[in-house]
């Protein structure tokens, strides 16, 4: 697991300086969320799946373990350097899907609605988790093939956070907020939903769809707001 000692920051709290820097710049004052505990940090969650041990045995073999490509920002959670194939219907694919670790309790893939369209799924808009009576696919692996039936979503935008910055935010879990992204295409996101624990750091995700109608760049200036 990286430290800070002998690690580079993570790319997401370079972003977040950045973005300061750009404020400081234009001589205006920085949004309100950046005196917040931890900074505001906005990602783009881009397709992937989560798999469960027995379901990594499937695809790569019995006791295959994840191996760390990259370790995103919230700690000890990571991109595998395996990647899937996604065989969706009428047998449209989508080639190298990535899976996250560490492994969880379900396996559910993760689509953007583009991503839906190109391969034929109509996909709910859910809460990761979220998987009851939501279409299934199949999935390819080097040492075979995973039958899902259930479990392909658009996972709903959301923003992870520690009880320290929701009571600043003045919020609770499963509240419901607003992402502004400022720029030449600014928008503003509802619907934002609170996750909150005491084992993350402020996060919001959003998908590829959402990044790109608004151009999210490092120095995009991002509020958060109820």
């Amino acid at each position: 697991m990286p430290n800070a000692a002998t690690n580079p920051p993570d790319r997401a709290v370079i972003e977040h300086f950045v973005r300061q820097a750009v404020y400081r710049h234009l001589g205006r004052e920085a949004p309100a969320a950046a005196a917040a505990p931890n900074p505001l940090v906005v990602n783009v969650s881009a397709r992937h799946c989560h798999l469960t041990q027995e379901g990594v045995d499937t695809l790569f073999g019995k006791g295959h373990q994840l191996q760390v490509h990259k370790w995103l920002y919230q700690e000890g959670h990571f991109a595998a350097k395996e990647t899937v194939t996604l065989i969706g219907p009428r047998s449209r694919v989508i080639s190298n899907l990535r899976i996250l670790g560490p492994c969880r309790d379900i396996n559910q893939v993760e689509l953007a609605y583009t991503d839906a369209i190109a391969l034929g799924f109509d996909v709910p808009l859910r809460l990761s988790g979220d998987i009851d009576n939501t279409p299934g696919c199949m999935l390819m692996g080097p040492a075979g093939f995973l039958d899902m039936p259930q479990g392909v979503i658009r996972a709903q935008r959301h923003v992870h956070m520690h009880p320290d910055d929701a009571r600043y935010y003045g919020v609770k879990d499963k509240t419901m907020m607003k992402l502004r992204v400022g720029g030449p295409c600014g928008v503003t996101f509802e619907n934002l939903l609170v996750r909150m624990d005491e084992k993350v750091k402020l996060e919001i995700h959003i998908d590829t769809d959402e990044g790109n109608a608004c151009n999210l760049k490092p120095d995009s200036p991002c509020e958060l707001l109820k």
